[in-house]
């Protein structure tokens, strides 16, 4: 017999490289429906030299990789418990983590979150259910997304579920199917350029707002092969270095005129995949804040209604849905869906660490 009320914490760390996301989460099943409150959250920074490996990690050899997965799996489980201290936080069913990506190559049947380490559920002292990803690219999946089941239980009321973090994705229901997919990079290039001017991002969109379309370069990457693919299809940091930043690279225009090409090539992308749609669309994640984004997509979405929740929503649905994902890991049911991976078939993925 199933409980029908848990009390956990989910951990998020997205591509966006701005901290680890937190979240005390109490769920409730009753009758089938699951009901959520959030609780305290927060989300801390990276030092520089910690985004400086986590950035570079793509080249790390085989044993560098396994040093800054035992250094990372150190600094996350003393950010978990420095969190439960800080809140007194008690009776813990578990702490649901993602880690952190580092590779994501599920064309190669391989993708690696750091920080799942078994070690983790020692230095927190914690039930840790984590690891989500691995099991889905064995079973021929793209790892990814995996946050839509979470849109399908907890946010049924909106048409579409939209995330703008370091990549755009998008979830929603087609033919009694759950449907998502990675849409483009966002904050991993936007940022990237904001960086050179000494900052963390682009406040509201402001530069990218300053800046013109460059019409070829807005051509050229809104012909990127992955544009044209139907879904599955998912996003790696990869196809942003390999492939974005070097296209972008090679215009002698502005960084101004880069972030409002880039910004508008978003809009268009997700305007592309909504086309002649209708209905709410539930908007969260950090892109949330860039006003010229939104208004650029509001161009771009004429008949769909743009919902920005509550804040705790914007910042902490990752996190939301990742402690979710290990309730259902808990209770071994269906945590991530193959309509939406392309895995063989629907399965109940993690580890489970004590």
């Amino acid at each position: 017999m199933h409980k029908e009320n848990y009390n956990v914490i989910g951990v998020m760390s997205g591509t966006s490289l701005d901290g680890v996301d937190l979240a005390h989460i109490k769920f409730e099943i009753n009758n089938h429906k699951w009901s959520y409150e959030i609780y305290e959250c927060d989300t801390i920074s990276y030092s520089n030299e910690i985004i400086s490996k986590l950035k570079n990690g793509i080249n790390f050899s085989k044993d560098e990789l396994s040093e800054l997965n035992l250094e990372y799996t150190n600094l996350l489980g003393n950010i978990i418990s420095d969190f439960i201290l800080k809140n007194n936080i008690s009776n813990l069913d578990a702490v649901c983590s993602h880690g952190h990506t580092i590779l994501h190559q599920p064309q190669n049947g391989f993708t690696l979150q750091i920080g799942n380490l078994p070690e983790i559920a020692k230095i927190t002292h914690q039930k840790v259910v984590c690891d989500f990803r691995v099991q889905d690219v064995n079973l021929g999946g793209q790892g990814a997304p995996l946050v839509p089941i979470g849109d399908r239980i907890l946010f049924s009321d909106f048409d579409y579920c939209l995330n703008l973090g370091g990549f755009s994705n998008i979830s929603f229901e087609a033919n009694n199917q759950r449907i998502a997919f990675d849409i483009s990079p966002v904050n991993t290039v936007l940022n990237f350029y904001a960086n050179t001017f000494g900052l963390e991002y682009d406040d509201k969109g402001k530069i990218s707002a300053s800046g013109n379309l460059n019409s070829e370069l807005y051509e050229e990457l809104n012909n990127l092969e992955f544009f044209h693919k139907s879904y599955p299809k998912s996003l790696g940091f990869e196809f942003v270095k390999e492939t974005v930043l070097p296209i972008i690279e090679r215009y002698q225009i502005s960084t101004e005129d880069k972030m409002r090409t880039f910004t508008e090539h978003i809009a268009f992308q997700i305007g592309n995949v909504l086309q002649s749609k209708s209905g709410k669309l539930l908007v969260s994640g950090g892109g949330v804040y860039n006003d010229f984004l939104i208004e650029r997509m509001k161009a771009q979405l004429p008949t769909i209604e743009i919902i920005i929740p509550d804040e705790k929503t914007i910042k902490f649905k990752e996190a939301l849905i990742f402690a979710l994902l290990g309730v259902l890991k808990l209770r071994n049911e269906i945590n991530v869906l193959a309509s939406v991976t392309g895995a063989k078939h629907d399965h109940s993925s993690g580890e489970i660490f004590e």
